[in-house]
């Protein structure tokens, strides 16, 4: 076994171990919109010394996440950032097209292969991972447990070791595909995901799916930027 699998494996077992001889539990979920937004409000209040994660935007990019919730969650990280005296992101390689805006945050950035999970960690003292290991949205688990942070840390360590740094790390630029064209048309028109669904003899769902391809390829999450960066890479 690995060094990466056997922190990973350790991390994993802590967090779902919450046995009698334990005076608390090693983490407190979170669920809820308003809850969740709190939570990583105050921690990114709370960040003094080092802030460590492991970031995945492309989990977001093809999901119905409201675009405050991002916008919100974004701030947060980078006011958490400049707090910070030391920042360390870890992303996966498959994310590489969703960094445009990567190095805009303070602090130093990885590309891994891979991530075991989404996770924020402020001062070795809290950590937050989703309760689905994937999106914070859908609820975070706020652990405060030592061990349990420590496992996380180690993990986070040794994924680091491994990694490349970011800077100077780009995607390859590229064309919109033929089949967003008339995605990105609608978008920009200001259309509901109904209408334009109907408009462009999509089904809700693929129309979902498609908006999420375009925003993978302009390397957002957010609509509010799709139409700027469309047009700074001339598509519009």
């Amino acid at each position: 076994m690995t060094e990466t699998a056997g922190s990973v494996m350790l991390a994993r077992s802590a967090m779902g171990r919450a046995g009698p001889e334990l005076q608390r539990p090693p983490g407190r979920p979170v669920r809820g919109t308003r809850r969740v937004s709190a939570a990583l409000a105050g921690l990114a209040a709370s960040a003094r010394h080092e802030l460590l994660t492991f970031d995945d935007p492309a989990a977001s990019a093809s999901r119905a996440i409201p675009e405050p919730f991002l916008e919100l969650a974004g701030a947060c990280m980078r006011a958490a950032a400049e707090r910070a005296g030391e920042v360390r992101r870890i992303v996966p390689r498959h994310a590489l097209p969703q960094l445009a805006g990567a190095l805009r945050i303070p602090g130093r950035a990885r590309v891994a292969d891979a991530i075991p999970f989404k996770m924020i960690v402020v001062d070795r003292t809290v950590a937050a991972v989703p309760l689905d290991l994937e999106l914070h949205y859908n609820g975070l688990l706020l652990i405060r447990d030592p061990v349990v942070v420590q496992a996380l840390v180690r993990a986070h360590h040794t994924s680091w070791d491994g990694g490349q740094d970011l800077t100077g790390l780009t995607a390859p630029t590229r064309d919109l595909p033929p089949q967003l064209r008339p995605v990105l048309e609608a978008l920009l028109s200001g259309l509901t995901d109904e209408a334009a669904a109907t408009r462009l003899g999509m089904s809700p769902r693929t129309y979902s799916r498609r908006v999420g391809e375009l925003m993978a390829a302009l390397g957002t999450t957010s609509r509010f930027r799709a139409g700027a960066e469309a047009a700074r890479r001339g598509w519009v």
